[in-house]
């Protein structure tokens, strides 16, 4: 049994994980922005104050940052709500760091600690679009980030990867999305059992596979 964090267990791909993991046995320590159901309130706007609202959660074998915004209405390089652009980077880019690096000390008492990052196929570099630039450019940022912080922790032996789940039938990938979010969540958990250190800093999809940035 292992012990898993994950953020923004409230609806969509978060909702599954937690159901995922606990069908499986595992222990879930889940957060929504409000604490509803028994999970930890942890509002991500704020990635600075992230720590302090954390507090003892005990050891963590795995750390999956799920939750995300799709960022405002207003998006587009030429009319964009910049507001909205900071406040989608600090849930989307900034705050997974945040949250790593206050569950750090947790994930080193842990039994061969992961980190899992939710990225975005939005995030390619070679996927030429201008529409959610705020989404897609907070996804590129955050998977920069965790390369490096994958990098840094190269030594300890803790692999860090980022994960395409697709696009997922969920609040915010509508119902005209191609993958079921049961079905993402339970090959989230298939590659998060089979990470080694080796794999560290890589970028895949949901099912495994090895995707470009």
């Amino acid at each position: 049994m292992a012990r898993i964090f994950v953020t923004g267990v409230g609806r969509g791909i978060g909702r599954s994980l937690h159901q995922a993991a606990r069908d499986r046995g595992h222990r879930v320590i889940g957060t929504t922005r409000d604490g509803a159901a028994g999970t930890i309130a942890l509002p991500l706007d704020d990635p600075a104050g992230i720590a302090a609202r954390l507090g003892d959660v005990g050891p963590i074998d795995m750390l999956i940052n799920n939750a995300g915004v799709i960022g405002p209405e207003r998006q587009s390089p030429l009319d964009m709500d910049f507001d909205g652009f900071a406040a989608t980077l600090a849930v989307n880019t900034l705050a997974p760091l945040a949250v790593a690096q206050a569950l750090l000390p947790h994930l080193r008492a842990g039994t061969d600690p992961r980190i899992l990052t939710l990225s975005s196929q939005m995030a390619w570099m070679g996927y030429r679009k201008a529409d959610r630039i705020a989404y897609r450019a907070s996804k590129a940022a955050v998977n920069k980030v965790m390369q490096g912080l994958a990098t840094a922790l190269e030594p300890e032996g803790i692999p860090v990867v980022l994960v395409d789940p697709g696009w997922v039938r969920t609040d915010m990938g509508g119902a005209e999305a191609e993958e079921d979010p049961g079905r993402v969540a339970r090959g989230i958990l298939d590659l998060a059992a089979g990470l080694t250190p080796a794999d560290t800093g890589r970028f895949f999809r949901f099912t495994g596979a090895e995707r470009e940035f």
